[in-house]
Formats: C-alpha cells, structure tokens, sequence
C-alpha cells in the first residue's frame, strides 16, 4: 500500500468510504467500528473491509484474507510515524518500502459525502419543506457516532434546518456511555422528543451510519420493512430514479414482503437473499436491483 485516503479527524461513516472508494478507483477501504455495539476501551471493536465497488468483501475474498492471515509469521510497526489527522490535505513520509514516498490525504469526507447526494436528491425540495410556510420540524439523532458531523453539515448548514433537528452529534469513543444501536431501547432522546408532538419526522443512525431507524409524530415507529416499502413507493421523488429508472429491488429473507406488493404495482422484480449487504452487491453489480434493505433497518 503506498497511499491512504483518511477522513479529517479519523471521521468516516461507512457510506462515505463506499463513495470514496468508488470516486477515487481505490483497491478497496478498510473501517474500524463497534457498529451498533457498546464502544469505548472495554466495548466491543471490528473491522469491516470494502472492495473495489464500495460494497462488503464476498465470500471469496473474506475467506482468502482469512487464510493468508493463518500464515503471517510477523509484522512491522512505524512507531514514529506521525499523522496529523486534523490537517487537510497530502502528507508524505520516507519509509522502508517499495512506495516512495508513502502518502497520507486527510479529506473532508462529509464535503464529498454532500456532493454525491446533491446529484441524487433534490436539495431544493427538501430546504423548502424544512424551511418553508409550510415546514415540517424534524429530529435526527445521530447517537454520538460518527454520524454527528454529517447530519450537522446536511441536515443544518445546507438544507437550512434549525440546530435543534440534530441531537447528540459530537463522536464520542464511548458513544455517551450506551451502545448507539437505533432502536426503542436506546434512541430514548430521540424517542422523548417525538411523543412530544411537536416533530412530525425523526431518525436515528447507529455508530457507522449504515443503519437508521425512522418515527413519526408522537413517536410512531415504522418498522425496517415498511421504511423499506416506503422509499420504494415514493422513488419518483427522488431525481436519481427519474434519471436512471428502477430496475428491481433486493430484500433479505426475513425482511416483510411490504416491498413485495410495491413491486407488484411498479412492476419490477424483488429479489430475496440471505441476510447481509454481500448479497446486495452482487445485485446491483449485475445492474439488477436499484434499492435494497434488511430487517436490520439497513438501505441503499
């Protein structure tokens, strides 16, 4: 490896790596994360590697890292080898290696994460129904994970939504001392907040931002399947769709057939796989499914 694509301040959400990965051609990412789990030094850790097309590592290729891991017999450190991840921009180091010289980039990762999105929504629509005469006031719960600095920059700075929408922002190493899994049981902030009444639309993102779950007002919760469902059924508001057309979608089996009656009505294919993104990949890689999700609140 002879360079690193690292977000400022070691910040990277799991769906901007994959927008990385795709932008820039690289080989693949790797994410270190405790995902929905408890975090901190006695919490739980992963790595979670991406390839080429910015989805999870197939089968095949899991299971080829795994054997060659049986056969390292070493590894070498660089102890001295100081990266400032706050700084932006390209950092260049002189190490026993065959890259010469080695590069560190620190990216603004939620500046390219923003510019994909700009090209898929449309922004305009969505900053006038969060600002407009007719505005509805939401509430985004990012968990103290990684989502913080995005939902901040998206939801606040671009489309104009008040600073109060977005709560529990700031990445914290124990995410406040609960696991950030978004559920009933531990986005009670979020939870509170919406039984209030005054939001008509809440969310909440767990550690990595590759899991959500969605309420309505007083707290309605909507199920993964039928948030899965509904995005289906309104893909026509969404630019990206209109260009490109829906070619199918893809659903893990114990995710609700709800997806399944808005095929039927759109008449496209639904394709039911085991559960795990790996599955998905190879759908959309064929160009056979343009949105997908499983029972564990994950879409794309």
């Amino acid at each position: 490896i002879g360079r690193l694509i690292i977000g400022q301040n070691g910040i990277l959400s799991t769906p901007a790596v994959s927008c990385i990965i795709r932008k820039i051609k690289a080989a693949g990412g790797i994410i270190l994360t405790a995902s929905h789990s408890p975090g901190g030094p006695t919490g739980e850790f992963g790595v979670k590697f991406e390839v080429a097309n910015g989805g999870p590592a197939p089968d095949i290729v899991s299971d080829k890292i795994y054997q060659i891991s049986k056969t390292l017999e070493e590894y070498a450190i660089c102890p001295d080898l100081r990266v400032d991840l706050s700084r932006l921009g390209r950092q260049e180091f002189d190490l026993e290696n065959k890259f010469k010289p080695f590069r560190v980039e620190i990216v603004d990762s939620v500046d390219i994460y923003l510019n994909l999105l700009r090209g898929i929504f449309d922004f305009n629509a969505i900053r006038n129904l969060l600002t407009g005469p007719n505005q509805i006031k939401i509430r985004i719960d990012a968990m103290n994970g990684v989502m913080g600095p995005y939902v901040r920059r998206i939801l606040c700075d671009e489309l104009g939504a008040p600073a109060n929408s977005a709560i529990n922002c700031i990445p914290l190493e124990d995410f406040g001392g609960q696991p950030p899994d978004p559920n009933l049981t531990y986005a009670t902030a979020l939870l509170e907040a919406m039984r209030g009444g005054e939001y008509g639309f809440g969310a909440a993102f767990d550690a990595d931002g590759d899991r959500y779950m969605i309420l309505g007002q007083n707290g309605f919760f909507v199920n993964a399947s039928d948030s899965l469902a509904i995005i289906a059924a309104n893909l026509s508001c969404i630019p990206y769709f209109c260009q490109m057309g829906v070619r199918g979608f893809g659903r893990s089996m114990p995710t609700s057939t709800a997806l399944d009656k808005v095929a039927k009505v759109m008449k496209v294919p639904v394709y039911e796989t085991p559960t795990g993104w790996r599955y998905f990949s190879n759908l959309m890689d064929s160009g056979r499914c343009s949105l997908c999700g499983e029972e564990s609140f994950g879409t794309g």
